[in-house]
């Protein structure tokens, strides 16, 4: 067998394997006398069908079959030789044929693209800026009265609607004098100051008692999802059943438990609060210093990658997103350029940090891996229900395994990065449209 390879351009390779006739007759020969011992044919008993009546009926078969079973074994067995690590399926067609026009065998060309090799660099350059937060006690006096909003009654008053109030309205709308999709419903509850509604809508209900009905204008933004009614005129008419304001619960017993506090206490509840609000912040924290790392390493190791890894995560990307829409949503409205900036930094950070836990030698510790379970595990119900789940389930676990290894990266190059603390608040690292360290709402969960 022999080989030649070329670079054609990037991380492309070409690769000629040439196979000699006489190993090729060889095989044929000795699949057809294989084949002798136990065909039937009419005329004769089986296994003793004349070779020649075999070589003549399946010969063309049978070196097809050969050569097709030679082509896999020695592209794989080139790969090895020539210590090339191809990414992705090649690309093989049947090579020219001899310039002297002799019977020398039959070579095949493979193209494929191969695995960069670089070097990783990870050093000083990177900054990463190290939030440091303490949480206060007016950080979780914010989070108790999150609670307490998260239970708002709202009870009915005989009086004009004001700002916080929730009123139940039926509405119409209409453009153009003609009732569009998607613009009409009874008894549809609404917080008015909320901006559920597009602008302009709860502004004109202020002010209105149960039983009366007015027909307000309004104009859809320019950017509404709704193409057809970005930016265009509309008027609703609107009939106001109830008006009821809104009423705030008292921490007592009662409430404190149906958040899961046994004790009923408000000390354990903000107890509970700390320590959730505690994990929540080490996780954002790690998330900030994690992604500041990856940025540095993308900066810093500018490869090139292969289009059929890129390829291959495009495809991934867009089941991802599938599974998340309708049934009836059509997958070839999501273009490969959609994803196509995403899917390469995630490759090229794959071989970045593929090739520093190779050259580190960095492997997941099963005492890191149980940690970043137990974890996990912490903020649902049954910890130990969820802590069996994963070691049961190997995907699961080859998952975690892989987040340790991340980690693990991360702290390698945190190592040699420079790390400067930035002081900030627990308000602002965390979202503050979605509070965090709450506990589980047993009541409405």
């Amino acid at each position: 067998m022999q080989v030649s390879v070329e670079t054609t351009q990037g991380l492309e390779r070409r690769m000629t394997v040439a196979l000699p006739s006489e190993d090729i007759d060889s095989a044929v020969l000795e699949r057809l006398q294989s084949l002798s011992k136990t065909t039937r044919m009419n005329g004769f008993r089986p296994g003793k069908v004349p070779f020649k009546v075999v070589k003549k009926r399946y010969e063309p078969q049978v070196r097809s079959e050969v050569l097709g079973s030679m082509i896999n074994r020695s592209y794989f067995d080139a790969v090895q030789q020539e210590k090339l690590r191809p990414a992705g399926q090649p690309d093989i067609v049947p090579g020219p044929p001899a310039d002297d026009g002799e019977d020398t065998g039959f070579s095949f060309v493979a193209t494929f693209e191969v695995y960069p090799e670089f070097d990783p660099v990870y050093n000083e350059s990177i900054t990463v800026k190290r939030p440091v937060v303490t949480i206060e006690q007016s950080d979780i006096d914010e989070m108790l009265e999150n609670l307490r909003k998260q239970r708002t009654e709202y009870v009915a008053v005989e009086r004009e609607s004001a700002d916080g109030d929730q009123i139940v309205i039926d509405f119409t709308g209409r453009m153009d004098g003609e009732e569009f999709d998607g613009g009409k419903a009874e008894k549809a509850p609404l917080v008015l100051g909320s901006n559920a509604m597009i602008p302009g809508f709860e502004s004109q209900l202020l002010g209105m008692k149960a039983g009366e009905s007015k027909t307000i204008q309004v104009t859809f933004p320019e950017d509404y999802q709704a193409e057809h009614l970005a930016g265009k005129d509309t008027e609703f008419d609107i009939t106001v059943h109830e008006v009821k304001e809104s009423r705030l619960p008292e921490f007592d017993e009662e409430l404190v438990k149906s958040f899961g506090i046994e004790d009923g206490t408000v000390e354990s509840l903000r107890a509970d609060i700390r320590r959730n609000m505690e994990r929540e912040l080490k996780q954002r924290v790690e998330t900030q210093v994690k992604s500041q790392v990856m940025d540095g390493l993308v900066s810093l190791n500018p490869i090139d990658v292969p289009s059929a890894l890129v390829s291959e995560e495009i495809k991934r990307q867009r089941e991802q997103l599938m599974q998340q829409m309708s049934a009836e949503s059509d997958s070839s409205m999501l273009a490969d350029e959609l994803f196509t900036d995403q899917a390469t930094r995630r490759v090229q950070l794959g071989l970045i940090i593929g090739e520093i836990i190779q050259r580190e030698e960095i492997k997941a510790d099963a005492a890191a891996v149980r940690d970043q379970i137990e974890q996990l595990a912490s903020s649902y119900q049954d910890p130990q229900q969820v802590i069996d789940y994963y070691y049961g389930n190997p995907e699961m676990l080859k998952n975690i395994e892989g987040l340790v290894l991340e980690e693990a990266v991360t702290a390698a190059v945190l190592a040699s990065a420079t790390v400067v603390d930035d002081p900030t608040t627990f308000k602002d690292i965390m979202n503050p449209s979605a509070p965090a360290g709450a506990p589980v709402d047993s009541e409405n969960s």
